[in-house]
């Protein structure tokens, strides 16, 4: 800038001497502009498009970083809570260390800002490989390892590694942006940040709504991976294709190659590495493994070739030497036994029998028991006029009627002309119906949720659609772990609760996981007793002195007072 002087300009004296003129300037060549006319300190820039449309083309590939990101986030979150439990623990872990590791990533950025193209494209292929592998390689650890503390680690690593690998693209777009066409920052920083989170919405409804019933996690995160390698390849090999030299630039075509082959190879091998995976996990043959928009679902065990329940060996058929005893039938929710087929019926004929036995039992409520088994055992009694099942997850009971083993197991329980099926949530649905019944059973983990199905406000709920004389039977955890909570919060929605355990061994001991016996709360506004209806067919496990013996023994071991119930906003 040149700086004038104020007022009139100084006159030569007379007798000066003019001074000589000034030479004139050497002609220099114009810097080139690409053929987009976007040019750059020190040389040109060619794009492969005018200013405008580049900009937006960078804008879009923000976009679907941005998409990209956030599944690679929500996948670790759901892989956490799958593999480890504790799903309120898990997703704060990831969320602030992936946070804190952006942040991190940002500032590392800065010594990538020199070659803002080059840089791009080897961050989105790093990104695209761990991110793309990140859920099949921690499910793999898990399964083969057996080692939750292991798992864990892993899991932050490779949240650390996804969230300096996001962090970095943030400054290196906006660098890209000011090569196209210089501007103020603010503008620029608006736009970036704009495409940036409406990415993260469409990438956020993406995963639960999309991806995740439609591909599952791993063939998902691999999908994702691949659109983040082909996303960074646009930028940097097709718009800004002028900065990287042309042998830097044919290794960057060859390492996008490589990444794409390599996802892609994963993705071809996928199914054999999860089947290897889970025979190392479960031990005994894969009936069925799916992962539904809820949760992991895998069935094994049973005989190979089940027949349904009832059917007839002709004479005629041939007879074949008798093979060794199958395994036992064993359904894994999210990792977790659900189910253990040979001593299943323990647990339900104690969570069903005493609530039916005495009192009116026309309309049956049961809260989850997508397995089929607590239908069951309310469909023995004759009294029982119509049955409604409410359960969150319809892959659950269509596997109950498909699979010939577990639809035997129930006896083909969702068949029953008495039974109709509701897919809904159970505490939403409590919430919207005006419905009153008998009896309900609440077939639902307590713990699950963050302990929302054990919760006064899902106890509560509950108590609002039973009848005048209607029974609560709800699963309450063991007598070191939730019992006594269970039976707080029964108790502040105005139910009397009666807690005992059912006979025999825990179910899960005859499939070789031995634990605590479980304890199960049976509640109506007096206070119930423990029996056994008449009517129905004889349990197999359980007997009238033996209830009643163990709810005395619950009793002298019940705490006074109770601990406070547990709540929805408590801890």
């Amino acid at each position: 800038m040149i700086n004038h002087p104020v007022g009139r300009p100084a006159q030569p004296a007379p007798d000066a001497t003019a001074p000589p003129p000034a030479a004139a300037p050497r002609p220099t060549a114009p810097r080139a502009a690409g053929p987009g006319g976007a040019v750059r300190a020190g040389g040109a820039v060619p794009l492969a498009l005018a200013p405008r449309p580049a900009r937006v083309l960078v804008l879009l590939a923000a976009f679907v970083c941005a998409a990209c990101g956030l599944v690679y986030e929500l996948e670790l979150v759901a892989l956490g809570g799958y593999l480890l439990g504790d799903s309120v623990t898990q997703t704060s872990v990831v969320l602030s260390v992936m946070v804190f590791a952006m942040g991190v990533g940002s500032l590392l950025a800065k010594g990538l800002t020199r070659r803002p193209a080059t840089s791009f494209a080897l961050v989105e292929y790093a990104l695209s490989l761990v991110g793309g592998l990140s859920a099949l390689a921690l499910y793999c650890g898990w399964a083969w390892l057996h080692q939750p503390r292991a798992t864990l680690v892993a899991l932050i690593a490779a949240t650390v590694l996804i969230g300096l690998l996001i962090g970095a693209e943030i400054p290196l777009l906006m660098t890209l942006i000011q090569r196209i066409r210089r501007e103020h920052a603010g503008r620029a920083v608006a736009d970036l940040f704009a495409a940036d989170y409406v990415g993260a919405l469409v990438g956020g409804l993406a995963f639960p709504f999309v991806l995740l019933p439609a591909l599952g996690q791993t063939a998902g995160a691999l999908l994702t991976g691949a659109v983040n390698a082909v996303a960074g390849a646009v930028v940097v090999l097709w718009l800004f294709r002028a900065e990287p030299a042309p042998r830097t630039r044919l290794l960057l075509w060859t390492g996008c190659g490589l990444v794409l082959a390599l996802l892609a190879l994963a993705a071809a091998c996928t199914g054999a590495i999860e089947r290897a995976a889970r025979q190392a996990l479960y031990g005994g043959p894969i009936r069925f493994a799916a992962q539904s928009r809820y949760q992991e679902i895998v069935l094994t065990g049973g005989p190979a070739d089940a027949a349904p329940a009832g059917a007839a060996r002709s004479e005629d058929a041939p007879r074949v030497p008798r093979q060794r005893t199958a395994p036992p039938l064993e359904l894994f929710l999210d990792g977790r036994l659900a189910v253990c087929g040979p001593g299943e019926y323990r647990e339900h004929e104690a969570l069903v029998r005493p609530a039916l036995a005495v009192g009116p039992s026309g309309r049956v409520l049961v809260l989850g028991g997508g397995d089929g088994l607590a239908l069951r055992e309310v469909l023995r009694h004759p009294a029982v006029r119509s049955v409604l099942v409410v359960e969150r997850d319809p892959a659950l009971p269509a596997l109950a009627r498909r699979d010939a083993a577990l639809a035997a197991l129930t006896g083909h329980a969702f068949d029953d002309p008495r039974v109709r099926l509701v897919r809904a949530e159970p505490m939403g649905w409590l919430r919207g119906s005006a419905d009153r019944f008998d009896v309900i059973v609440s077939d639902l983990d307590g713990e699950a949720a963050g302990g929302t199905y054990r919760s006064r406000e899902f106890f509560g709920l509950a108590a609002r659609r039973l009848a005048p004389a209607g029974r609560l039977a709800v699963r309450a955890g063991t007598p070191d772990d939730g019992l006594w909570t269970a039976e707080s919060g029964l108790g502040a929605v105005g139910l009397a609760a009666v807690a005992y355990q059912g006979g025999g061994a825990p179910a899960a001991a005859d499939c070789g996981r031995p634990g605590p016996a479980p304890a199960f709360l049976l509640a109506a506004r007096a206070v119930p007793v423990l029996d056994l209806a008449p009517d129905a067919p004889a349990p197999r496990s359980l007997t009238v002195p033996a209830l009643r013996a163990s709810g005395a023994r619950l009793a002298a071991a019940r705490p006074s007072p109770l601990p406070p119930p547990h709540t929805l906003l408590g801890p």
